[in-house]
């Protein structure tokens, strides 16, 4: 019997009348409902005509994971008072309850993707509800932008719900046609929050890594609000390491600790969904209650303020999950699962302060993921870079380029971007198409069965608990007892039973060699730009061009090459970190990246100077090298060249004569612009054919520059044409005579030009010389003293003899008595010698 008072107690069903007028008649409709009021479950119920009344029509709700879709389906299935596979089933990878009656089928997104290539019409199919569409998973965003073009193309009586949590629905509602947009109001009690930062300073999140102090802090944080507050405690973690570490923090407590995250068992999982008959709970998760699930009992949150996001290093070939802080959005929504029943509390892990700088909402996984398998769905739909398809976020260029190298290395799409056969049979492995590449090509040399079993391996990360060695993490999980095991064993079965219906030829076991050849092989198909040969202490250099490192104690620090599956960069270190390899031999390096292994010449400038030899390389990856004594003159050209970009111009042979002359230019060019030639490195690198030929054509290596004279090439610069070379001497003479009858030589190397030059012979001199033409530029008169040390500075004569120089005279005389010190310098004659020289 349909339970009755549970869905009249659900707050979406005053929504739902107004969402059936909408979707008759627009197709489309946007419901945003808050966590909890029953979209997920009344709404598919009516829309099938199992509760409610009106015609039974097949629906299929689209879950962004699994453990959402599995509740879900429950879920139902207790309100229509069944067992899951009668009215209502569910489908996710691995896993498939349905049954001949079945009308509402709970999926995730991934695995509508799948139907949505097999067959674009959706035979059968009458409505879609693609749920949680605020969280902007990209097999969601691709899910509704395929469903958009079936409408258009094929089935514009197909129906489409775009159900969210929260109420930022305007892009939504546009992205389907201008679908009204329903609303439900919960039932929401109020909710204190609470400010609980740590008392010392904690290292923010890198990567995976969460600093061990903050996690100690949330554990406090939990144990407090067990003693200020009733009912049980949500608490939101990361990841699932983070749940473990906390859990294992909370020994003792009087509450039974539960752990919810897409890895839990199934049995625990629909315990935490039940609720408690007796005693307190503290269930420790992940971002999926934040609304995927509702939790029964919560009275209190506890919120750690961080959350993983995906991130793509292009540049070292590197992809992961990494930890974040948390939106502002994502704290609203878990803050609000403490007022879902009653009024509660939310302590968050965080100063009030710090809420300003956090992200409005988490960032779309287009702009952030690796695009590689979405490429390969685009490309499989006949979009190859999706600029067809109705997206909210148009997916980034340069993320898109390099997920098309990628598939094109692996032979899934030809040159114009189109899906290759085998890129089909790919798309349909329900695999990252690296790991599809893996399977099918390591099913053929190692049999289906191993190949399945390695990539099983890849496709979850295995618990750091089996170690980093690959080999060794496959022996652990095939006697492993675990829930990881469990998972392990049901996902292998899964991909060897499908490689042959893939397109695969590797059927048997095949003999492959022992564990650590098999896994060395298939995780270099999977990551043939994370081949890496060693270079010493533990240390690697990839394939990419990534170093990196092997931890203390690891079996893999001694091995020759290794193919990397899973790795991470820690903050401040140029090197990635290695988490998880198999040992391979070169053999086995060059099969898998053997599009990646070229040979030739090479000139290039390196360590100061020009090399040359030929190399065979695996991309970075030197495998041989001779050198090359013969190079062609146009590559060695452009080695030098390059030199004098990276070192500059210092490498030619400057003397002080070429120095001053290249000052003095600078000084004009400066001062008067054209035609006087630009001196900087930059310029004068750049436009070597107007100066250094043919000297730099003939030289061959660095010592060669070193002989070139710079200032006999510099004077192909001067503005010979326009005749004003022959002024050079006229506005930037290279010195100037002083009334002593000394000629002084100028420094142009600075802001001003110096001229630095004894006092005493420049007795008589009122107007301060200047350079550069009529109006000119006065030069800085460095006044020094008889035995040639600073005296004064001064860009004024006139000025510094009515004021300056009896300071200075007064100072100086009784040092220096031999030399002239008259009161009145300007009628005194100017002079280089003593007085007594004078007189004589």
């Amino acid at each position: 019997m349909i339970r009755t008072d549970a869905l009249d107690r659900l707050p979406v069903r005053s929504a739902v009348p107004a969402l059936k007028e909408a979707l008759a008649a627009h197709g489309t409709a946007v419901l945003c409902a808050p966590p909890g009021t029953g979209k997920t479950t009344l709404v598919p119920l009516v829309l099938a005509g199992l509760v409610g009344g009106g015609p039974v029509r097949r629906v299929v709700v689209a879950e962004p994971r699994r453990i959402a879709a599995r509740a879900a389906a429950r879920r139902m299935a207790w309100l229509l008072d069944e067992q899951v596979g009668g009215r209502v089933g569910f489908t996710v990878r691995g896993e498939r309850t349905v049954g001949a009656e079945t009308v509402v089928e709970v999926v995730t997104t991934g695995v509508l993707l799948q139907r949505l290539q097999r067959d674009q019409e959706l035979p059968g199919v009458d409505v879609v509800v693609l749920d949680e569409c605020h969280e902007r998973h990209l097999d969601a965003d691709t899910v509704a932008a395929f469903l958009l073009d079936v409408r258009a193309a094929l089935r514009p009586e197909l129906q489409l719900v775009a159900a969210s949590a929260t109420t930022d629905a305007a892009g939504w509602a546009e992205l389907l046609g201008g679908a009204p947009v329903v609303e439900a109001q919960g039932i929401s009690y109020p909710v204190e929050t609470v400010w609980v930062p740590p008392a010392r300073p904690v290292r923010p999140p890198h990567g995976m890594r969460v600093d061990p102090a903050q996690l100690t802090h949330v554990a406090s944080v939990v144990r407090r609000a067990l003693a200020e507050r009733t009912g049980d405690v949500l608490c939101f973690l990361p990841g699932v390491g983070e749940i473990a570490r906390v859990a294992g923090q909370l020994g003792g407590v009087d509450a039974e600790v539960l752990q919810v995250h897409g890895r839990a068992p199934a049995a625990v999982q629909d315990a935490v969904l039940a609720g408690s008959s007796s005693g307190r709970r503290v269930v420790l998760t992940t971002s999926v209650a934040e609304s995927s699930l509702t939790v029964p009992g919560v009275r209190v949150v506890v919120d750690s303020g961080l959350a993983r996001e995906p991130r793509t290093d292009h540049a070292r070939g590197l992809s992961a999950l990494t930890t974040v802080r948390a939106s502002g959005a994502a704290a609203r929504q878990r803050a609000g699962r403490a007022g879902r029943e009653a009024p509660g509390t939310a302590y968050r892990c965080w100063d009030e302060a710090e809420e300003v700088r956090m992200a409005r909402f988490p960032n779309p996984e287009i702009k952030v993921a690796d695009l590689t398998a979405f490429a390969l769905q685009v490309a499989c739909w006949g979009d190859p870079d999706a600029s067809g398809l109705a997206l909210l976020d148009a997916p980034p260029a340069g993320a898109m380029a390099a997920a098309r190298e990628v598939l094109s290395a692996i032979g899934a799409v030809d040159a114009q971007g189109r899906a290759t056969e085998r890129g089909v049979r790919l798309s349909r492995l329900g695999l990252h198409p690296r790991l599809g590449r893996a399977l099918l090509d390591g099913a053929r040399e190692v049999g289906a069965r191993r190949a399945a079993e390695v990539v099983a391996l890849l496709s979850e990360e295995p618990p750091r608990e089996y170690g980093d060695d690959l080999a060794g993490a496959w022996r652990a999980a095939r006697r492993g007892n675990d829930g990881y095991g469990a998972r392990w064993r049901q996902e292998a079965r899964r991909l060897a039973s499908g490689v042959g219906g893939a397109g695969g030829s590797g059927g048997g076991d095949g003999s492959g060699g022992g564990d650590d050849a098999v896994a060395g092989l298939v995780a270099a198909l999977a990551f043939p730009e994370r081949v890496a040969r060693a270079r010493g202490a533990g240390a690697f250099l990839m394939v990419s061009g990534t170093g990196a490192e092997v931890g203390e104690g690891s079996r893999l620090r001694s091995a020759p090459w290794l193919a990397v599956a899973v790795a991470d960069r820690p903050s401040h270190s140029a090197s990635a970190r290695v988490r998880l390899a198999a040992v391979v031999d070169e053999d086995t390096a060059l099969l898998a990246a053997e599009h990646l292994r070229v040979s030739g010449e090479e000139v290039h400038w390196e360590g100061g100077d020009v090399v040359a030899r030929r190399v065979d390389r695996l991309g970075a990856v030197e495998l041989t090298v001779r050198p090359l004594k013969d190079a062609a003159r146009a590559r060695v050209h452009e080695a030098l060249l390059e030199g004098l970009r990276r070192e500059g111009v210092g490498l030619l042979r400057w003397t002080r004569d070429s120095e001053s002359l290249r000052e003095r230019l600078a000084f004009l060019h400066r001062e008067l612009g054209a035609p006087w030639p630009d001196m900087s490195d930059e310029s004068l690198s750049g436009h070597t054919d107007n100066w250094l030929e043919p000297e730099l054509s003939r030289a061959r290596r660095r010592a060669d520059l070193g002989r070139i004279d710079a200032g006999q090439a510099l004077q192909r610069l001067l503005p010979w044409a326009s005749g004003d070379a022959a002024r050079l001497d006229e506005l930037a003479p290279e010195r100037i005579q002083v009334p002593s009858g000394s000629r002084i030589r100028v420094d142009y190397g600075g802001e001003q030009p110096v001229l630095a030059v004894k006092l005493q012979e420049m007795f008589g001199l009122a107007r301060t010389p200047r350079v550069g033409g009529a109006a000119g530029v006065p030069v800085l008169v460095h006044l020094l003293s008889p035995a040639g040390r600073p005296a004064a500075v001064t860009a004024d004569l006139e000025s510094f003899w009515k004021e300056g120089y009896r300071a200075v005279r007064a100072e100086l005389r009784g040092r220096y008595p031999k030399h002239p010190w008259p009161e009145d310098p300007g009628s005194f004659e100017a002079t280089r010698f003593t007085k007594a020289r004078l007189q004589r």
